[in-house]
């Protein structure tokens, strides 16, 4: 891709973002679907359009663990606690932090604490980087339905309802692991 067609998608996609509108785009196992942490529309459309209840909470993805900081309460996370997080990130690993009191209702749900992920593929950090901020990162599929690992197969789901980023998915056969970051103990996956 030239230098013009990737500037020309990077400003069509930070325009969707900024807009409200739902993004769907590859991850390291499936494709997500996601949008601006801070926009309770976009993010309830997100919801609308997966049929997935706001008390289950949503994941937020980051290029690095200060794009998170005004979700997370981070005087809350134990000292003992700081090497196992940081020095595992990025990776396809999903740690529930405690949330800060700025963290939006309609992201943490039901819970005291968020989900939130540093990846290690590279074109997800891009994204959070362009956007200048952690964005929602759910899988793109009905609620109960599998992944979708295409664009195409999001496009049979979701049609022109969402914005879709130019990508591919990595491979990876899991979701990522989540961890509670403060008993360490694992919650989904190894």
């Amino acid at each position: 891709m030239s230098n013009l067609t990737t500037e020309t998608q990077n400003d069509r996609v930070k325009a969707a973002f900024n807009n409200g509108q739902v993004l769907i785009y590859a991850t390291e196992a499936v494709m997500g679907m996601g949008c601006d942490p801070d926009n309770q529309n976009a993010v309830e459309k997100l919801l609308a359009l997966k049929n997935r209840p706001v008390e289950k909470g949503l994941i937020l993805i980051a290029a690095s663990y200060s794009q998170l900081l005004p979700y997370v309460d981070d005087k809350a996370i134990p000292p003992g606690r700081r090497p196992d997080i940081f020095s595992t990130w990025p990776a396809p690993v999903t740690f529930l932090l405690p949330k800060s009191s700025q963290a939006p209702s309609w992201i943490t749900g039901e819970h005291a604490s968020i989900a939130t992920r540093v990846p290690a593929y590279a074109p997800l950090i891009e994204l959070c980087e362009k956007l200048g901020k952690p964005i929602v990162s759910t899988s793109a599929n009905l609620s109960g339905q599998p992944s979708c690992l295409t664009t195409n197969e999001a496009k049979q789901q979701f049609g022109e309802a969402v914005f879709y980023v130019e990508g591919v998915v990595q491979g990876r056969r899991a979701p990522s692991t989540i961890k509670d970051a403060i008993t360490g103990k694992t919650v989904r996956g190894n």
